[in-house]
């Protein structure tokens, strides 16, 4: 089924914007982010595939995931990047095709531990500014809005209630599922308190962004509420058009 969808006029190339979507893990930014790209013809610069790719290295390389100086030396001869595909951007690593490898539970809880170094967190703000220069993009992440791209044209922080974003990642998980649901929950809530405690960009809303909480809402009325964010956003600044895709 045919939607109308809203572009940017030629006023302002839709190339050009940036829209930067942060939020607690399982809040559904990568969905939405994956949404908005399509809706708006804007390339998705996922920062949390990028810290999964390079968590899943320094397993492969043994190397301390508590150990900043490791860290660091492993940053320094890494290689990430993002090319976007059919249904989902293919993540690089040192020009290997690890996208399938990333959502693994030990990966992912691995990002997390990664992050939380000054370092690392610098090194990858810069590799994401360079991807998001010429603009014409979403990015989404923790630290988008407030410290990546703080002049971004539209920040939206997507939130929900632990219980709620625990259960949506745990049926993530798929059928055969290894971990209880009150382990996701308990590991969620944990990722939380080392999100918003670290001291170097801890998670926090942009003074400027839009919040929406997804907590009582579905999934198309999230998607519906977030264009809806972006397109007021634009609008404010540039004539739109709406087009039949």
């Amino acid at each position: 089924m045919s939607r109308t969808e809203t572009q940017l006029s030629s006023g302002k190339p839709a190339r050009k914007i940036i829209v930067a979507i942060d939020g607690p893990a399982g809040a559904g930014k990568s969905t939405i982010a994956k949404h908005l790209a399509r809706y708006f013809g804007l390339l998705n610069l996922e920062s949390g595939a990028m810290y999964r790719a390079f968590a899943l290295k320094a397993l492969r390389s043994d190397v301390s995931l508590d150990s900043g100086r490791e860290l660091e030396n492993l940053a320094a001869e890494t290689t990430i990047r993002l090319e976007p595909g059919a249904e989902e951007n293919c993540v690089l690593l040192d020009d290997e095709d690890v996208t399938g490898q990333l959502r693994n539970p030990t990966v992912t809880e691995a990002a997390s531990r990664v992050s939380v170094y000054p370092p690392i967190r610098a090194w990858m703000v810069k590799l994401q500014q360079e991807m998001g220069a010429a603009g014409g993009v979403v990015m989404e992440g923790r630290d988008i809005g407030t410290v990546v791209f703080p002049h971004a044209d539209a920040k939206i922080f997507l939130d929900a209630a632990p219980e709620v974003r625990g259960m949506r990642r745990f049926e993530q998980m798929g059928p055969e599922k290894s971990v209880p649901a009150e382990e996701v929950i308990r590991d969620l809530h944990a990722r939380d308190e080392r999100d918003r405690s670290r001291a170097e960009s801890p998670l926090k809303a942009a003074a400027d962004a839009v919040l929406l909480d997804s907590t009582n809402m579905t999934l198309d009325e999230v998607v519906k509420a977030a264009e809806d964010i972006v397109a007021a956003k634009l609008a404010a600044s540039s004539p739109v058009t709406a087009v039949n895709r």
